[in-house]
């Protein structure tokens, strides 16, 4: 698995011009999954993203995790983070899980974030997606289970 996080004032995702998910700050996760995930690479993430220290303590460090903060969850699901540009002038989408692999496996790592205690809102997965967020920081950071 492979996510894009970025740490986030207020963000949301639409689908139709209807928001789908909305948070006020927290992570917005752009989430990419390729065919040899497993559940294992969920739970790993799931609590690697629990436990992060992204957010700035009194003294200024990043020292505090989303838990500490308040913060919530946009998971967005991303099939061009496996992108492969490397010939030609269009990407290749091969390396990316297909739709039936993906979207359960997607779902699965959502429901492990809850179980770390965290909100989540999502997109909806496969859909043409509007997503909106203030990066804050910026602090984008890639996350990648292998």
């Amino acid at each position: 698995m492979r996510i894009l996080l970025q740490r986030t004032g207020p963000a949301s995702v639409q689908v139709n011009n209807a928001v789908t998910g909305s948070i006020t700050k927290g992570y917005v996760l752009l989430v990419g999954i390729t065919h040899e995930d497993t559940e294992q690479d969920a739970v790993y993430l799931a609590k690697k993203i629990s436990n992060l220290r992204l957010w700035e303590d009194d003294e200024g460090k990043m020292n505090r995790s989303i838990h500490e903060v308040g913060g919530d969850i946009l998971s967005v699901s991303q099939f061009t983070l496996y992108g492969d540009t490397k010939k030609g002038r269009r990407p290749s989408f091969i390396a990316a899980a297909r739709p039936e692999q993906a979207e359960p496996l997607w779902n699965f790592f959502n429901q492990k974030l809850l179980e770390e205690g965290l909100v989540v809102e999502t997109g909806v997965f496969g859909a043409m997606m509007n997503v909106e967020l203030i990066n804050d920081g910026p602090v984008t950071i890639l996350l990648e289970s292998k």
